[in-house]
């Protein structure tokens, strides 16, 4: 039997596969940092967070002003016909009818300092939770982008990855096919090595498509976060060894999601928010107390009753107390909705906790999961490559079918599939346990970014 020719084509065909997955991209590739900074620009969920972030802050000067004095002013002027007609007996010489036409003005200043409202002292409490709560909601979408970006990122090198794997594998079983049919014609193969290798050909263009509108689908998704197609992206370094969690301790992880996780963070902050509604809502029954003043002009050249210019002043300065008595039971009702959110956010405090914990459990393990996934595959790529070469030996000898070697070069590029995707769980899971204990950050997506090249 005539040698198979792929022997020599394997390597270089192996090769253009890995490469695909860590060999060096074009010098103009972008990096993950590159894609980050992009993001950071143009992505719209971030850009709604950071306006509602400078919303927020807006809440302590608002709640504030509800402290400090009221002071306003009102002015009027107004130009004046009086017309009076008398139908009855006058005394002699008395004007009738009586037109005038006279000018008044009025100014008035007032001022009020709240000297006792309790439920504007505590709304300005809630002010300052809302604020600090907003740091902690901004930092959890930057978090979020974070994540969105590696995965958006990650995403596309390994459909990349598998487009190049597909043209691989769509390239060597062509050679396959066009080997087969030279052997039939020869006489020293039979059709059923040729239809074998056809329907493994028919079989892989079919994946070729399916892997080239998956590239397109998740190129669409990296650029509903930049704004744009993506570029050539950098690709993985070569001989990536994947370290374990520092610690490699489980409880460590738990203790500090349980404490530290940003969604534990801001359930705490609506939990005291709501505490302190309650007692703003309480607030209703108690008096108000302020101290108040005003001054008051008017003046005009005459009156309705009047012919002669007048200037009337007043001042006056005191304090009002208000106590409310009752308002049909509506203060009441507004405490009991109160303390009913107050433990709807209670509840969510440990909805919060219990989902920062089981992240932290499933990080955690799966890290460690897809760092010995990585070491399983890379020992699968390896077998697989050489059961590839033992069926094709075989195959020279007679003791293997075309359709047993077809079959372990499929392996071969499944193997290799499957150590592309190991790599990007492990770095996809190194960022999600840091978000699930709220430490994530920029100079994690750096050590990420020092993994690939250009």
């Amino acid at each position: 039997m005539k040698r198979f020719s792929f022997d020599s084509a394997c390597a270089a065909i192996v090769a253009a596969a890995l490469g695909a997955l860590c060999a060096a991209a074009p010098a103009v590739a972008e990096d993950l940092m590159q894609i980050y900074r992009e993001a950071q620009q143009n992505d719209p969920t971030l850009a709604a967070a950071r306006a509602n972030w400078q919303a927020t802050q807006e809440r302590i000067p608002q709640a504030r002003s509800f402290l400090l004095p009221n002071v306003s002013a009102a002015a009027s002027g107004n130009i004046n016909n009086f017309h009076e007609s008398i139908h009855d007996d006058l005394p002699p010489d008395t004007p009738n009818p009586i037109n005038r036409t006279f000018r008044s003005g009025s100014l008035s200043v007032s001022a009020s300092q709240p000297l006792y409202r309790l439920q504007n002292k505590v709304a300005y409490d809630q002010a300052k939770q809302q604020v600090s709560q907003a740091d902690y909601q901004f930092s959890s979408i930057q978090q979020d982008l974070i994540l969105r970006v590696a995965q958006a990122y990650f995403d596309v090198l390994l459909s990349e990855y598998n487009v190049d794997l597909a043209v691989s594998q769509k390239a060597a079983v062509s050679e396959n096919l066009a080997q087969a049919k030279r052997n039939f014609e020869v006489g020293v193969a039979t059709i059923t090595d040729t239809n074998e290798a056809q329907a493994k050909y028919d079989s892989i263009v079919a994946q070729e498509i399916l892997a080239r509108n998956d590239l397109d689908n998740k190129r669409t998704a990296l650029r509903a976060i930049i704004g744009r197609f993506p570029q050539s992206l950098k690709k993985l370094e070569k001989g990536f060894d994947p370290p374990l969690p520092s610690p490699n301790q489980l409880e460590f992880w738990v203790d500090h999601a349980l404490a530290e996780n940003l969604q534990v963070r801001i359930a705490g902050y609506n939990y005291d928010i709501a505490t302190l509604e309650v007692d703003r809502q309480r607030a209703g029954h108690y008096p108000t107390l302020d101290l108040v003043g005003s001054y008051a002009i008017q003046a005009g050249n005459g009156a309705t009753n009047l012919g002669s210019p007048f200037d009337l002043r007043s001042a006056q300065i005191g304090v009002a107390l208000n106590v409310p008595i009752y308002q049909g039971g509506f203060v009441d009702s507004k405490v009991r909705e109160a303390i009913a959110l107050q433990e709807n956010a209670r509840q969510n405090v440990e909805v919060a906790r219990r989902a920062a914990l089981f992240n932290a459990q499933t990080g955690f393990t799966g890290v460690n999961s897809a760092a010995a996934s990585v070491k399983a595959n890379e020992q699968a790529v390896n077998s697989a490559q050489v059961a590839y070469e033992s069926n094709r030996l075989g195959q020279e000898v007679g003791v293997r079918t075309n359709l047993d070697v077809l079959n372990t070069q499929q392996n071969v590029f499944q193997a290799r599939r499957d150590l592309a995707q190991a790599y990007f769980n492990y770095l996809i899971g190194v960022l999600r346990l840091k978000s699930a204990v709220g430490t994530l950050s920029e100079q994690d997506l750096e050590e990420v970014n020092r993994r690939l090249q250009g």
